[in-house]
């Protein structure tokens, strides 16, 4: 089969193993003849938005993309608020899909795809959601004007020649059902996950004691992980607090990415505790070795694809309760707070570190996360629908 991923609406091909980027991969690696149609949109070192040209190239896994730029017809500020590319016409003929694998249908430019399939019938279309309550629609405008009628026109042009639409989170479940008014019967649940294609799992002993001896760290220690973006709302500082104050000194903590600006001094500060190791900026297959390193990772904050990739190593967790982002809870693997303060965080963690036998149940429960956050399972998933 040819799929073909169209990445107009989430313009950006994640560092840390967003759908966009691990689920062509995956199809390449199936069996399937794969290519990616993105934004020119991008971000820059890793941590900036802005823009490449446009240009076709071959990503790290070997599959080709073309980066298309917004419409010179419309004010730039326009085309780019409502999605409206020039270029998506040109590869959908040239590349000659059997599937078309949308990662997010908001944009308007996805009336050129139903034109397409209305003369090719024999297409399927799959289309993820990466929308919910909390990072969309948090203004009446958003809402009401460009989810509410803009975006939820594309969804609706769309939906009669749509297999499947799927929330990459509960939350995300419903907010396709309730903004976009996209069909229960065709409406379901595709996790994120983890690419476990290279991931050494027969060998994890080895690597956790390896990285543990280059951070100087003992095997008894035990070691917390965290990181990704880190900004206010990931809550991370409040988690590097209640680590510094526990007076306890094998409890160790592991960071890893990059603060944004405001977080910068705070973070700088926190890292010089003896009990904190900030690795600074590393690679998702890297950050899969660290965590084999860790006895829990904890995410206080708002959700982030680091959640799904360290439940997918099987590895024991603290998480902040979000209403409708509950699918990483495997019924004992995790601690769910419902309130995150620096108190509460030293508390879940001294609980987990004084019983054992907690501990070791957390473990066995976190051993799930290995098949349900398997990408090479969920790619096969995504287009059996």
């Amino acid at each position: 089969m040819k799929i073909l991923h169209v990445c107009l609406s989430n313009f950006y091909i994640d560092n840390y193993g967003y759908q966009e980027n691990i689920l062509p991969k995956m199809h390449k690696l199936q069996g399937h003849v794969v290519a990616i149609l993105a934004s020119t949109e991008t971000f820059i070192e890793n941590s900036k938005l802005g823009y490449v040209e446009p240009l076709s190239y071959i990503t790290e896994y070997g599959v080709p993309i073309t980066r298309i730029p917004y419409t010179k017809k419309l004010p730039h500020g326009v085309a780019k608020k409502i999605r409206i590319y020039k270029g998506v016409k040109k590869t959908l003929y040239s590349f000659k899909p059997d599937i078309l694998f949308i990662h997010g249908g908001q944009f308007v430019s996805i009336m050129e795809i139903v034109n397409y399939v209305k003369k090719h019938p024999h297409v399927k279309i799959y289309i993820d959601n990466h929308a919910d309550y909390i990072n969309s629609g948090t203004n009446w405008v958003s809402r009401k004007i460009l989810h509410g009628i803009i975006y939820k026109w594309a969804m609706n042009i769309v939906e009669p020649y749509t297999n499947k639409f799927y929330g990459v989170l509960p939350i995300r479940v419903e907010f396709l059902k309730d903004v976009y008014g996209t069909p229960t019967d065709k409406t379901e649940l595709l996790v994120l996950g983890i690419d476990d294609s290279n991931i050494d799992f027969a060998n994890k002993h080895n690597i956790r004691n390896d990285i543990r001896q280059s951070l100087n760290i003992s095997d008894d220690d035990f070691v917390i992980i965290t990181g990704g973006k880190i900004d206010r709302k990931k809550n991370i500082h409040l988690l590097m607090h209640a680590v510094s104050e526990i007076v306890i000194k094998n409890i160790k903590l592991i960071t890893f990415g990059t603060p944004n600006e405001e977080m910068k001094q705070e973070f700088e500060e926190l890292s010089s505790s003896d009990s904190i190791i900030n690795l600074g900026w590393i690679t998702p297959e890297q950050a899969n070795n660290y965590f084999f390193a860790a006895d829990i990772a904890c995410f206080p904050g708002t959700h982030s694809v680091l959640w799904e990739q360290a439940v997918g190593l099987g590895l024991p967790a603290i998480f902040k309760r979000w209403e409708g982002i509950n699918h990483i809870d495997l019924d004992g693997n995790c601690i769910i707070l419902d309130d995150v303060s620096v108190d509460k965080i030293k508390k879940s963690i001294l609980d987990v570190y004084n019983n054992k036998g907690l501990f070791v149940s957390m473990q066995e429960s976190a051993k799930e996360g290995i098949k349900i956050f398997s990408y090479y399972d969920i790619a096969k998933r995504a287009i059996d629908g």
